[in-house]
């Protein structure tokens, strides 16, 4: 991950560079799989499926406008049902089977930005983001910092207790939890917003 204070999607439509996309696909593979792996297709289709939806947000991305709060999730949402969509169009040689027209109704129902499973995806994906980015930000810190920072931002722990059981001091804790926590904001900015 790079310190840079450029988001991780400007860099990409600004000054774009094989790292960045590579960061990109390791965020965004495992949670595109798992989106797509609820569709009723082949485990190797939904591979391919990811391939092809990281393909075509490595093409387009460049002309992506943000234009409010959440349009990049939600415009990777759409991008994702659509290559589902036609990846099911394309690969249906059979009279439409039991189980398809639930299937449809649901890549319908994720078209709305207001369905309850479009809000579902969105809400999924940034738990998903924070979780993702944290597992790669935190091997940047110390052992520590990262115990402290876990263990009063993620379990509620008293920053006292914490620190009296690392034998730092609390305003350590706090440093940790702030370190940790503006690297995060940097890395996550435009990516949630």
């Amino acid at each position: 991950m790079t310190e840079t204070s450029l988001s991780l999607l400007e860099r990409l439509q600004t000054q774009p560079d094989s790292a960045s996309w590579q960061e990109l696909v390791e965020i965004y593979a495992p949670l595109i799989g798992r989106w797509l792996s609820r569709s009723p297709l082949q485990k190797a289709d939904h591979e391919d499926l990811v391939q092809e939806v990281l393909r075509i947000v490595v093409q387009k991305l460049p002309d992506f406008e943000r234009r409010r709060e959440g349009s990049f999730r939600a415009w990777l949402r759409v991008v994702s049902v659509n290559c589902l969509r036609e990846f099911w169009r394309s690969s249906k040689q059979h009279p439409v089977a039991t189980g398809d027209s639930d299937f449809l109704q649901q890549l319908q129902e994720l078209e709305d930005p207001r369905s309850q499973l479009a809000q579902a995806w969105e809400t999924e994906h940034d738990l998903y983001l924070v979780r993702r980015l944290l597992e790669l930000i935190e091997p940047k810190f110390e052992p520590t910092t990262r115990q402290a920072f876990r263990r009063v931002v993620m379990e509620k722990e008293k920053p006292a207790a914490v620190a009296a059981e690392l034998g730092i001091s609390v305003n350590a804790v706090f440093l940790a939890k702030s370190k940790i926590l503006r690297q995060l904001r940097r890395e996550i900015d435009g990516l949630l917003s």
